[in-house]
């Protein structure tokens, strides 16, 4: 069995290897509809708890492979999490509206953070993945980081008089279990945590075995309000999966020369000890103490079986030490017992 960890102050429980669903919005390629869901299933039959989505993912295809998958597993001892904030406007005759997603459904994006904009963004999340109820939304990238430097601040004070209005009261209805929010930028996520009253959140590529800016500001304020921690990104979208080979991504782009460089030298740490970059990056992330889930990318059935075996892998600590030896970590950073 995965190991079960407790969301901040909330009486939920998660597994620490969760299952993260952008990639099955065609992120990079169409996927195969049966082999997507079965992802999904396998990594429910396999013991996954935690499943995150978005409307966002794919124009809703990740939502609906998700509650697929979830539904052939069979299985009711799952935390299903999904976002606010974008809504979903038919594209009959095609998207018209420009998505980092190759493929997906014909739907167009429309942000929209407002109070009413969350209530129906659950109505339709709720049909979407074929489920009664969801565990836990988030406000999704209401930053400068998803929406540039003019907008994002916007979206962000929209998202606080409307979406957290909303959220609030489904959480005190006890419509939901948990409320949150999902960035990619850590200071919007201070900022987050500092005017609203959350029980957790989602950061992607910010804290990783490659770099990890979260943990000035934000990881030390998430553990003074215990505040619940889910990572995603953990393999900055690529680099930390594949190494050095090929074309390898970094925060969805190719990887610049330092980073390529700092990544070798990682692997070559790693690799002394016969252990996966991967494999090392994962474990890394759940060394910090407030951390409870990795949100973790899959598009088949043998990733999921990776993953898990990967997670159940002992790593040596005198490799944490070596890397720090190195400069590649700082002394500072907590690293698994």
């Amino acid at each position: 069995m995965l190991e079960k960890r407790k969301l901040g102050s909330t009486d939920i429980k998660v597994s620490v290897l969760g299952f993260g669903s952008a990639p099955l919005g065609d992120i990079y390629e169409y996927l195969d509809d049966g082999v997507a869901v079965s992802a999904v299933e396998t990594a429910a039959r396999l013991g996954i708890t935690f499943f995150d989505t978005a409307p966002l993912y794919g124009q809703g295809i990740a939502e609906h492979r998700v509650g697929i998958g979830l539904r052939r597993a069979k299985s009711k001892q799952y935390i299903l999490s999904t976002k606010v904030g974008r809504l979903l406007n038919p594209a009959p005759h095609g998207r018209t509206k420009t998505s980092r997603f190759v493929g997906g459904l014909d739907f167009d994006i429309v942000n929209d953070y407002s109070y009413d904009g969350v209530m129906r963004s659950l109505e339709h999340s709720l049909m979407r993945l074929g489920v009664p109820s969801i565990d836990i939304l988030l406000i999704h990238d209401a930053d400068p980081w998803a929406h540039g430097p003019e907008e994002g601040p916007q979206r962000y004070r929209e998202a606080m008089k409307g979406a957290y209005i909303a959220l609030d009261q489904l959480r005190s209805e006890g419509t939901i279990k948990a409320i949150g929010f999902g960035t990619n930028d850590p200071v919007y996520a201070a900022k987050f945590l500092q005017d609203g009253d959350f029980d957790c959140f989602l950061i992607a590529g910010r804290y990783s075995l490659l770099e990890q800016p979260s943990l000035n500001e934000v990881l030390p304020l998430a553990m003074s309000k215990n505040v619940g921690v889910i990572l995603g990104g953990v393999f900055n979208s690529g680099i930390l999966a594949t190494g050095v080979i090929g074309n390898p991504k970094y925060n969805y782009t190719p990887a610049p020369k330092n980073i390529l460089a700092k990544v070798r030298k990682i692997e070559t740490v790693c690799r002394s000890y016969s252990i996966p970059l991967p494999t090392a990056a994962m474990h890394f992330c759940l060394g910090h103490p407030q951390v409870s889930s990795l949100a973790l990318g899959a598009v088949s059935p043998d990733e999921i079986k990776s993953n898990i075996s990967a997670i159940k892998t002992t790593v040596p600590k005198s490799l944490w030490s070596d890397l720090k030896t190195e400069g590649l970590l700082e002394n500072s950073v907590p690293t698994p017992d």
